[in-house]
C-alpha cells in the first residue's frame, strides 16, 4: 500500500465554484454541505458555488467556505481507502487536517473556524494592518531588515513557505518602511497580499485572548494519526497540545517549510493537496523537486491521484 500525506490549504486558495464537481458527484457529499448549512445557520453552499466573491473572500466565511471543501474531499477519498499516514493544513488547513485526523468533528470545526475568521477580522482596525511575500531573501536576511523597522511599528515573520519566499505580516506603515530595505537586501520582489489584517503577527494576540476562551468550550479528542504543527513543525496527537498550539498559531509563523523537511522522514510515496488550488504543491516542489505530489479538487484530478493510488495494488 502506497504511503501518502495529505495537505489542507489555507485562506487565499478560495474560489467562486470550488468543490462543485465532487457536489455534483456524490450524494453523500450533498448531504454533507445541507448539515454544514444547518450548523453555520447561512448558505455556505450557495456562496461557495455562486458568490458574490467579496463575500466568499471575507474571513469568516472563506474559512468555514474552505474546510468544508477540503473535508468533502477527505472524505471521498477516505470511501476509496486512501489512509493517509500524516496530515498538515497551512494556518486555517490545520482545522481541515484536525478533522482529517479525528481530533475535531466538522460539526464542531466549521463554528469553530467562522468564530476565529471573525475575530481575526476584528482584531486589528481593517485597512491598518497588511501582509506581504517576500522573494528572494533568507528568513535570517529578513530578520536583519524587520529589525530595522521603525521602532513603533510591527512587523513580524508571518509564513515561512519555502526557500526564497516568506511572508511577513504587521502594520501597514511598517510594511511601507521595510519595503525599501528588503529590496536593498536583494529581495526579488515584495508582493502586498489582498487580505484583510496582519494575520500571524503580534497584532493578533487580542484575537487569541479571545479565541482560546471559545476554543476550551469546544469537543477535542486525541488524533488518530500525527499532526504537523504550524508553529513548531513537529507531529502532535494530543488533544491538550493541539488546543494549546492552535491558539499560538493566530500569532505565530506557519513554519511550512520545516514542516516539510521533518515530514520527509515519513518515507511517504506523495504529499497530496487535499481542498482548492495548487499553492501548497508548488511549495512542496521548490522545498524539494524529489517529492511526488498530487492536487485533487475536481473529478478529473480525484481519478487520477487515484489511478496512481491503486495501480500495482
Amino acid at each position: 500500500m502506497k504511503r501518502v500525506i495529505f495537505m489542507f490549504p489555507g485562506q487565499g486558495s478560495q474560489a467562486i465554484g470550488m468543490g462543485k464537481d465532487i457536489y455534483d458527484t456524490y450524494p453523500e457529499i450533498q448531504t454533507l454541505y445541507e448539515r454544514a448549512n444547518d450548523v453555520l445557520n447561512k448558505d455556505i453552499m450557495d456562496l461557495m458555488f455562486s458568490g458574490p466573491d467579496e463575500q466568499l473572500t471575507a474571513t469568516e466565511n472563506a474559512q468555514p467556505a474552505l474546510l468544508l471543501s477540503s473535508i468533502a474531499t477527505s472524505h471521498i477519498l477516505g470511501k476509496e481507502g486512501v489512509k493517509p499516514v500524516a496530515v498538515i493544513g497551512h494556518s486555517l488547513g490545520e482545522y481541515s487536517a484536525l478533522v482529517a485526523a479525528g481530533a475535531i468533528s466538522l460539526e464542531d470545526a466549521l463554528p469553530l473556524v467562522a468564530t476565529r475568521g471573525k475575530l481575526m477580522e476584528d482584531a486589528f482596525p481593517k485597512g491598518q494592518g497588511a501582509m506581504a511575500a517576500v522573494l528572494g531573501l533568507t528568513e535570517e536576511e529578513i530578520t536583519a531588515c524587520l529589525d530595522k523597522r521603525p521602532e513603533d511599528e510591527i512587523v513580524d515573520m508571518a509564513n515561512v513557505n519555502c526557500p526564497g519566499q516568506i511572508v511577513i505580516s504587521g502594520t501597514q506603515k511598517g510594511l511601507e518602511s521595510v519595503e525599501p530595505i528588503l529590496l536593498d537586501a536583494g529581495a526579488r520582489r515584495v508582493i502586498h497580499l489582498n487580505v484583510s489584517g496582519p494575520f500571524h503577527s503580534r497584532l493578533m494576540k487580542k484575537a487569541s485572548e479571545q479565541f482560546s476562551d471559545y476554543l476550551s468550550k469546544v469537543n477535542f479528542q486525541s488524533a488518530d494519526i500525527p499532526v504537523y504543527a504550524n508553529v513548531t513543525a513537529q507531529p502532535v496527537t494530543d488533544l491538550n497540545q493541539i488546543q494549546s498550539l492552535l491558539v499560538e498559531q493566530l500569532f505565530s509563523p506557519v513554519q511550512f517549510e520545516s514542516s516539510i523537511r521533518h515530514m520527509k522522514g515519513l518515507d511517504a510515496d506523495a504529499f497530496v493537496e487535499v481542498g482548492n488550488g495548487k499553492v501548497l504543491s508548488g511549495l512542496v516542489r521548490k522545498i524539494d523537486r524529489k517529492i511526488k505530489t498530487f492536487s485533487i479538487q475536481d473529478q478529473a484530478s480525484l481519478n487520477k491521484f487515484l489511478n496512481w493510488y491503486k495501480e500495482d495494488a
